[in-house]
């Protein structure tokens, strides 16, 4: 849900918001880049085990390298370009095409294949990574 603000409201900006657009990218790649990791690290490779949610995982893995590629590129167009809300509103359908499946398909698939003792496992040491992550941003 946070993530989901984050695009709207960057999307809603104009070329004049220059310090807006500049500050809020940096803030969606820094929340990105530490759900990538704790899911590239943790949760992918504990789906990939099993045969019925290995594909969803791999598609996961694509689906990041796909936003990390955008957004890479979009950190080199000037905020001000008016190519940049183009190369965003791309950023962003990937982003929510990645959310939805995550919601709709993965963690369900997930659900199936782990048994709630395991989810929570998952879950905590997913947890303590995120909080290790922030906090050396910080």
């Amino acid at each position: 849900d946070e993530v989901k603000k984050m695009l709207s409201d960057l999307e809603s900006t104009t070329e004049r918001a220059e310090k807006t657009r500049t500050e809020g990218l940096a803030t969606l790649k820094s929340e990105l880049e530490v759900h990538e990791a704790v899911e590239e690290e943790i949760f992918y490779p504990a789906l990939k085990e099993h045969p019925k949610t290995k594909d969803i995982a791999l598609e996961g893995y694509e689906e990041h390298h796909v936003v990390d590629m955008v957004m890479g590129e979009l950190e080199g167009v000037d905020v001000s370009d008016e190519t940049w809300a183009a190369k965003f509103a791309v950023m962003k359908e990937n982003l929510e095409h990645h959310i939805e499946e995550e919601e709709g398909e993965m963690f369900p698939q997930a659900e199936q294949v782990f048994d709630e003792a395991e989810l929570e496992e998952l879950g905590e040491r997913m947890q303590a990574r995120k909080e290790q992550l922030q906090g050396q941003r910080v």
